[in-house]
């Protein structure tokens, strides 16, 4: 019988059982792509996360979701960086670390704030954002109960990646969101010919004065079909909102998953101008609820 020790952190939270949870497997270099995809759909989470040593970074990671491997993401590297902590892997030496993690894409830093050594905020980088293939309404927005009339008017239907490639969608407000009726063999059809992993619609109003911006996430099965909170598509957003104008600062508390009763909030900065964004930073806090033991076979 194999074993390999595993906690589980809601990310982008400071309360259990809100926020986004993933479950953080450790010592996991000799399981195979086909086991980590069993695992990821045995858990039945957004993502697993997969801990190996690395001889690029200070660790390697690597992110399912019950569909497949994904290149890059936000809630788990959260989780996973503090589950390394929390377990005594990675020491924490400052009250202020940065440490990279290596995923498939390469490697990205991620800054640790500890005060009395103890991780209260983490915060990734993400990759420089590459825009990429539009949509026309005609062919998405029926997918999710939506017409043009809902969007923000001049802005495109594009899919953006700042590490996963993600479908961004912006409409005009709270209401738009709330209505969201999703066609689910429609999304399906639409997926398989798309460049995108999921869709990420969102709006420039926060639920509280806290945040300054408010998203759903949604992805085509057999993956979990609404996520409660989406770092990697927070920082796609990001950066398709300052490159069209949409929101003038560059930094701003995104929030997410409030109607799923889970909800969750990132500290977003966007690194770069308008039209040569560099980077995107998306931060936030997260807490254990559950440590146990995976056995194999």
């Amino acid at each position: 019988m194999k074993t390999y020790p595993f906690m589980q952190v809601d990310a982008f939270t400071t309360t259990a059982l809100g926020g986004n949870p993933c479950a953080v497997f450790f010592d996991t270099a000799d399981m195979s792509d086909e086991t980590m995809l069993a695992v990821t759909r045995e858990m039945n989470l957004s993502e697993s996360a997969f801990v190996r040593p690395s001889a690029n970074a200070d660790f390697a990671v690597r992110y399912f979701t019950p569909m497949s491997e994904i290149p890059l993401a936000g809630h788990p590297t959260i989780a996973t960086t503090y589950a390394l902590a929390n377990s005594g892997r990675l020491p924490i030496t400052q009250e202020r670390m940065t440490i990279q993690l290596e995923l498939i894409i390469g490697p990205i830093d991620v800054e640790i704030y500890a005060p009395d050594l103890r991780v209260r905020f983490i915060t990734m980088t993400q990759k420089k954002p590459l825009f990429k293939r539009q949509y026309s309404p005609e062919e998405v927005l029926p997918v999710f109960g939506l017409t043009e009339d809902d969007l923000v008017p001049n802005v495109p239907i594009q899919t953006v990646s700042t590490g996963t490639p993600q479908l961004m969608i912006a409409v005009k407000d709270l209401a738009v969101l709330k209505k969201i009726n999703v066609n689910t063999l429609a999304y399906r059809k639409l997926h398989e010919t798309s460049d995108w992993f999921s869709t990420h619609l969102f709006c420039t109003e926060g639920l509280s004065n806290v945040g300054q911006t408010f998203a759903r996430h949604f992805s085509p099965p057999p993956d979990i079909f609404e996520d409660p909170f989406t770092g990697s598509a927070t920082g796609g957003m990001a950066a398709f909102l300052y490159h069209y104008g949409l929101i003038d600062t560059k930094q701003f508390t995104a929030q997410q998953g409030h109607w799923m009763s889970r909800p969750g909030q990132a500290a977003v900065e966007v690194i770069g101008e308008r039209d040569d964004i560099q980077c995107v930073k998306v931060g936030g806090p997260a807490v254990t609820v559950l440590t146990g033991t995976l056995q194999l076979p």
